[in-house]
């Protein structure tokens, strides 16, 4: 690629072709970039899923602190796990860049880069979007689609009382991770092409700030429990378990108590934290960006889900249970209950 060209003098056009050179063909794509729209074959007795997530420059990320090309990689993780979260197969992405007029085509490139790898990794094909000016920061849109069996989808409503609450992976890391940063306690990585980099300070630091700037959806986990059936309901943590497990909640009629102690936190996040004089149980419960699932099931399916999960390589964890009463409470191993700050991530609060 011509790297003495700027995004004027390239232009719209150009802009299009330069992000399409780096897309491959792919089944169930009949027609791709080019056209005025794409054409896409799903599998026979497969239904559509689709969502769409946007991230705004000093909103979702600050440029000083993601690279491009892990943006470019979340940008697409957090639309796949949105398909994930209810068992599907991501296969289609549409992106869509408002972009200010001074930013280097080298970032560009470098996104483009990230995007396409985490598209790689699962499946998932580039098949068209749209480019604009931006004069206020850089918008990144994502629109992902993906497929699966009518009676495998996972949905927020199908919990039920009784049920366990369990999470994937552990929480709190990315919320840690973006506070160290706010705060200067941790160097940002520099602008590199791979997420390999040192960052300064301690050296836990690196998987918090690497759990913030670069998520990895559960797919696999997702798939293995809609195909077992061994969930009842599934969600994704964006907001924060408190915030999530509450749509489910809300969904389903049920209400939820979540114990404090039960909480899966990594060693990294215990580590960085050991010296605080009060234990930030806030950053796991509603920190939010852990992009982990969250999923209720009956207590009989307890040995098949961790069995299940071992397969995927993932670790899971029950958490709580769901109750009659509507509403989700918090409690300590006493069984006395813990005073929220708050519920989670709202972007109009």
């Amino acid at each position: 690629m011509d790297n003495s060209q700027n995004l004027s003098t390239l232009g719209e056009f150009g802009l299009i072709s330069r992000i399409a050179a780096g897309v491959s063909t792919a089944d169930g794509v009949v027609t791709g970039i080019g056209d005025d729209a794409a054409v896409t074959a799903f599998t026979p007795g497969m239904q559509l899923l689709t969502s769409t997530d946007m991230l705004l420059e000093d909103v979702h990320f600050r440029r000083a602190w993601h690279d491009p090309y892990r943006l470019g990689r979340k940008s697409l993780a957090v639309s796949i796990s949105d398909i994930a979260a209810m068992g599907a197969i991501p296969r289609w992405a549409l992106l869509s860049l408002a972009i200010p007029g001074d930013l280097p085509l080298d970032f560009i490139d470098d996104f483009t880069k990230g995007f396409l790898s985490m598209a790689a990794e699962h499946g998932v094909t580039l098949i068209g979007g749209d480019t604009c000016s931006s004069r206020a920061g850089l918008v990144l849109s994502v629109t992902i689609m993906g497929e699966q069996l009518p009676d495998l989808i996972l949905r927020r409503s199908g919990a039920q009382s009784g049920d366990e609450i369990w999470v994937t992976g552990t929480l709190g890391d990315a919320a840690l991770g973006l506070k160290l940063l706010d705060f200067g306690s941790a160097q940002p990585p520099g602008l590199a092409l791979a997420p390999s980099c040192s960052l300064g300070g301690a050296e836990w630091h690196e998987h918090l700030i690497s759990r913030l700037l670069d998520p990895a959806p559960r797919v696999i986990a997702g798939l293995a429990l809609a195909e077992s059936g061994l969930a009842s309901s599934m969600i994704d943590i964006s907001d924060g378990i408190l915030a999530d497990f509450g749509h489910i909640a809300e969904q389903s009629g049920v209400g939820g108590c979540i114990r404090l102690q039960d909480l899966p936190l990594s060693a990294e996040f215990l580590r960085s934290t050991e010296m605080s004089d009060e234990f930030p149980y806030q950053l796991p419960l509603s920190g939010g960006e852990d992009y982990e699932l969250c999923f209720t099931a009956s207590p009989l399916n307890r040995e098949k889900i961790i069995e299940c999960m071992k397969k995927c390589g993932v670790e899971a964890t029950p958490v709580g249970i769901v109750t009659s009463l509507p509403g989700v409470a918090v409690i300590h191993a006493d069984g006395s209950p813990h005073a929220l700050q708050n519920k989670g991530f709202n972007h109009f609060k």
